[in-house]
């Protein structure tokens, strides 16, 4: 049986050792304190991280942003500027300079932490001169269809990168390494416009089917089919990770990339000396998951957190007894990363469904203590006014308590869950016990009798959200109560 702290990922060629929990280290309105950057505002915070169990954290795009106090994901110079160079206004970026993000990482990993690097590989803005070619417009709630003939455009697409030059790499963009883009300058109109002419290839076919094609996100979107395209993120990928340290990758916005690119990219990533085991979790915002990306990366189990929202939303009239169907975590657990909330999901964020603070404590209890999945926490839930107050000890249960077989008794009450892991003999007085409730409040409290094992008869069982206590009989069972509305934990007292 392997420590909880790690957790092991499949995928077709490679058996890779993935380091949790994970922390997402960033919100999208995120800034540090006064007078330090955000990498060094992180660097900081590692020895608490490292305390409660954390040993993977998912940063913000290092790279270079279109403007100043850009988050990364308007990626100008994609990635070979992580803050080194004196472009768009400035050498740093939002999060800091590439010598303070080089920093942070070696830190990170003197404390057994390791890094995933924001991978922003679908689009890029914020070029430096326009270009003017053939386009077709589209409709924008299908883009297979055109409405109108070819006509020329003028569209900001073309990327010479005068702070940087040739440093890293030669290679200068222009209108034939991209697909499609939102903004005609000619005619100073806003549309979905595909770049077409000799030898162009339209969308790309081998993204997900939204919008009848939803190759186009957003900016000046990347044609990956290109070879020079191809070239130069597949020389990123290894260059990334040796120049930095970093164990591997988020990847961004994957529904709209072309999979056989993905695919290769992955694959060249992991054909790197020494990062063979590099761990990679593909964003995917859809409710059914392709084969090839859970053949060969984990995903954020988007299903799950919609099941979280809905409780949050309904109330008491959600069963709780559903919380877990339809979740990649029960589908397919070594590939699923589970989380409650994240940038996206944030109140006024593009993908609004945030779950509300009064159920979180459930939400991170089922995916922290149980063995399925590897679960990520968000910094809004562990830092700032609005945080969890029950993570932080959610987080040091799973570290110093959550090993062993798992037993459910989901079955009796749909406002009443609990499921109990009974320990290792390697890890003498582990095991723990977990009670959720959403009834209504001020409803009488919830009691379960649950089995922790005969080996146990005699223990004594603490409640690590109050001064309660159960002593196991004979048999090996407790009855462990939980409030009406939340969670209770029980730990053996030793």
């Amino acid at each position: 049986m392997v420590h909880q702290s790690f957790l092991i990922a499949l995928s077709k060629n490679t058996l890779t050792l993935c380091l949790a929990p994970k922390v997402q280290f960033f919100e999208w309105e995120s800034l540090p304190p006064p007078g330090i950057s955000w990498w060094k505002h992180f660097e900081n915070e590692v020895p608490r991280l490292a305390s409660l169990g954390c040993t993977q954290v998912w940063l913000p795009p290092p790279n270079k942003a279109m403007v100043k106090e850009g988050r990364g994901y308007d990626a100008y110079d994609l990635y070979w500027d992580l803050g080194e160079f004196n472009q768009k206004g400035t050498v740093a970026t939002r999060w800091g300079t590439k010598e303070e993000f080089l920093s942070c990482i070696r830190t990170a990993k003197s404390h057994g932490i390791h890094i995933l690097i924001d991978a922003v590989l679908n689009h890029k803005l914020g070029a430096d001169r326009k270009e003017r070619f053939m386009a077709v417009e589209c409709d924008p709630d299908n883009r297979l269809k055109e409405l109108g003939p070819a006509r020329q455009i003028e569209g900001w697409t073309a990327f010479d990168f005068h702070g940087r030059g040739e440093t890293y790499s030669s290679m200068k963009w222009n209108q034939s390494h991209f697909t499609g883009l939102d903004w005609d300058a000619l005619a100073r109109k806003k549309g979905i416009f595909k770049i077409v002419g000799r030898g162009r290839k339209g969308w790309s076919k081998k993204v997900d089917g939204e919008l009848g094609n939803y190759d186009y996100l957003l900016g000046i979107d990347i044609d990956f089919r290109h070879p020079d395209v191809r070239k130069d993120f597949l020389a990123w990928g290894p260059w990334v990770l040796q120049e930095t340290g970093a164990a591997g990758f988020r990847l961004d916005a994957c529904k709209h990339i072309d999979h056989d690119f993905l695919r290769e990219f992955v694959k060249t990533g992991r054909s790197t000396p020494g990062f063979e085991r590099s761990f990679v979790v593909a964003e995917f915002w859809i409710d059914s998951y392709e084969p090839f990306f859970t053949s060969s990366v984990s995903m954020f189990d988007v299903p799950l957190h919609y099941n979280f929202h809905r409780a949050y939303k309904q109330g008491h009239s959600y069963d709780l007894r559903t919380i877990l169907e339809g979740g990649l975590v029960s589908s397919r657990p070594r590939d699923a990363v589970t989380f409650v909330d994240n940038h996206d999901t944030a109140i006024g964020c593009s993908l609004e469904s945030w779950v509300g603070k009064e159920f979180k404590p459930i939400a991170y209890a089922l995916i922290l203590l149980r063995p399925e999945g590897h679960p990520c926490v968000y910094h809004a839930d562990l830092y700032g006014s609005e945080a969890i107050s029950e993570l932080p000890a959610l987080m040091k249960v799973r570290q110093q308590q959550a090993y062993g077989a798992c037993t459910d008794y989901f079955k009796d009450n749909q406002n009443c869950v609990a499921f109990v892991r009974h320990g290792e003999a390697s890890h003498p007085g582990s095991g723990c016990v977990v009670v959720c409730a959403n009834a209504r409040p001020g409803e009488r409290a919830f009691t379960k009798d649950i089995s922790v094992g005969q080996e146990h008869a005699g223990s004594v069982w603490k409640n690590v959200f109050g001064e309660d206590a159960v002593t196991i009989d004979d048999t090996g069972k407790g009855n462990f109560a939980c409030p009406s509305r939340g969670i209770s934990v029980w730990t053996r007292d030793i």
